[in-house]
């Protein structure tokens, strides 16, 4: 039964960030309400408030786990409208330094579906949730607080009727448009500091008619940036016999936003896969172009002062460079922190739970930012030093091409499985050494 004090919650953004944070508070709140800006389909199709929706998505093995514990059977209703699962190695090509890891079954699952199909069935299953309503077409214009402005007690919205909305919790999940740092300013409030790499990333994906031959069993191609190279793709396979192509450059290279420019864009890339497809398989779509300039994470977990009544999740806590495609999985992992702390008795605690977040996202912020800071132009934080140096990361992908501990063991941290830490074991280390695999340089 709820507390008093858990009597309505409110989450600010229909994401999947905000879907799985409402249904991780239907479990302890009376009512639950997202506010979300756009119109929400019924069914499995894009959004303008998702512009990164026509790209390629995936759900890796941690977040798939998580999203099937808070939504059992999710993976086979994704399925059934045409998702695969697949096997993270057995059936996934990882072209990293210009060599394919070395495949192999691992029984990590992997999803592979359009955004909009897993946002859909994740988005159908919350709403079905007898305790949690849906008030889409609305925007968010500010939050309310308390006469002595230490607590959030709901927040305005604007549309056919603006309101405020009444809660005993608000979660913000908005995403990287978060105003939460302004409206913490704006109450008086030290705004959370921020990590900021720059990227300057730019994307082109276009949908095409799947090829007969090229993927097997395989259902993600990815072709990292060759050492020196600033060009990098991913090619899923998609429902309906459709392959969802994505063309990427960082630091001022730009994709072809035509289908004419597309094939020799692929052809300069270290692997010639993308190129069989864009150069032979029909388009099924027009050219889709993306920036993402930076990403951001914002650190309230070291604010001394934080509201009560209030929390931030998703992107709206942390962005990430999407092409490593851990967005969707860290949405599944923040809700997994939220659902803990509200195992407490009494109102969530703001910093026990910020500290949860930032635990699960070291590593993969460690990833991501890593790889992208060894490559020259990046600009961001510095991370605290460590043995697990780009180097040593290179030398033991390039060594996983032939050997298949070291391609699951790699395979099982880019999957959010194990901590980056794994690869410093001792037996690890050990294989890397044996392999005598060469210095990779950036």
């Amino acid at each position: 039964m709820p507390t008093p004090n858990r009597n309505h919650a409110l989450v600010l953004g229909g994401s999947i960030a905000g879907l799985l944070a409402a249904r991780v508070l239907a479990d302890r709140y009376a009512t639950v309400t997202i506010v979300e800006r756009d119109r929400l389909p019924s069914g499995a199709e894009h959004r303008r408030g998702v512009p990164h929706g026509r790209h390629a998505h995936g759900l890796l093995p941690q977040g798939l786990q998580i999203m099937e514990e808070l939504l059992p059977g999710l993976t086979a209703d994704v399925e059934r409208g045409g998702g695969m699962a697949a096997d993270i190695l057995g059936n996934c090509r990882w072209y990293l330094n210009g060599r394919l890891l070395r495949q192999s079954h691992t029984g990590l699952p992997a999803l592979a579906a359009s955004r909009p199909l897993i946002e859909g069935e994740i988005r159908r299953r919350v709403r079905a949730l007898p305790n949690v309503t849906v008030l889409d077409g609305h925007d968010i214009t500010g939050l309310c607080a308390s006469a002595d402005g230490g607590r959030i007690i709901g927040a305005a919205i604007s549309g056919a009727q603006p309101r405020t909305v009444k809660a005993d919790l608000v979660v913000d999940a908005t995403g990287r448009g978060t105003r939460t740092p302004r409206w913490l300013a704006k109450l008086g409030f030290e705004p959370p500091p921020a990590d900021r790499v720059s990227i300057n990333l730019a994307y082109t994906s276009c949908v095409y008619e799947e090829p007969p031959g090229v993927f097997g069993d395989d259902v993600f191609v990815v072709t990292a940036r060759f050492p020196g190279q600033r060009r990098s793709s991913v090619m899923q396979r998609l429902e309906g016999g459709q392959v969802l192509v994505t063309l990427a450059g960082v630091l001022g290279e730009r994709p072809p936003e035509t289908f004419d420019g597309m094939p020799g864009y692929a052809r300069t890339l270290a692997m010639p896969d993308t190129y069989e497809v864009v150069s032979k398989a029909k388009p099924l779509s027009r050219p889709i172009p993306f920036r993402y300039p930076s990403y951001v994470r914002y650190r309230y977990e070291n604010l001394s002062a934080f509201p009560a009544g209030l929390l931030v999740a998703g992107d709206a806590v942390c962005g990430f460079n999407p092409v490593y495609g851990q967005g969707m999985s860290i949405a599944a992992m923040n809700a997994y922190a939220l659902s803990r702390e509200l195992e407490h008795d009494g109102e969530p605690d703001p910093h026990r739970y910020f500290t949860a977040v930032s635990r699960h996202l070291e590593a993969p912020w460690r990833l991501a930012v890593g790889a992208d800071l060894a490559l020259p132009g990046v600009t961001g934080p510095a991370l605290p030093e460590s043995p697990l140096t780009g180097e040593y990361v290179g030398r033991l992908q390039l060594a996983a091409a032939d050997d298949e501990e070291l391609a699951k063991a790699f395979i099982r941290v880019t999957g959010l499985v194990d901590s980056p830490a794994a690869l410093l074991r001792p037996e690890i280390v050990e294989r890397v050494e044996r392999a005598g695999a060469p210095i990779v340089t950036r």
